[in-house]
C-alpha cells in the first residue's frame, strides 16, 4: 500500500456508492444513509397541519421576545 497516493490512477466502482482507488485501494463511500441500529421504531414525519401549527407558534413566540428586554440582560432604563 502506497502511504501518500494522490489516486492518480483512477477509480474502480465495486458496488453502488462505493470507489476505491486503483494504486493504493482506498475505498470511499458516497451513497449512504444514517445508520440506525435494528430495533428502534421508524422516524416519524409530522402532519401538515401540525407542522404549520408548531410553525405557526414558534414564529409567535420569536414576535414577542423583542419586547421582553430581560431576554437580552438588559433591564428596562426607568
Amino acid at each position: 500500500m502506497r502511504i501518500r497516493c494522490n489516486h492518480s490512477e483512477g477509480w474502480n466502482h465495486p458496488a453502488p456508492g462505493e470507489a476505491r482507488c486503483r494504486s493504493c485501494g482506498v475505498t470511499r463511500f458516497a451513497d449512504y444513509g444514517a445508520v440506525r441500529p435494528p430495533g428502534l421504531a421508524h422516524a416519524l414525519t409530522p402532519k401538515p397541519r401540525d407542522a404549520r401549527r408548531a410553525d405557526r407558534s414558534a414564529a409567535t413566540w420569536i414576535a414577542n421576545v423583542p419586547r421582553k428586554m430581560v431576554w437580552w440582560g438588559l433591564a428596562p432604563v426607568a
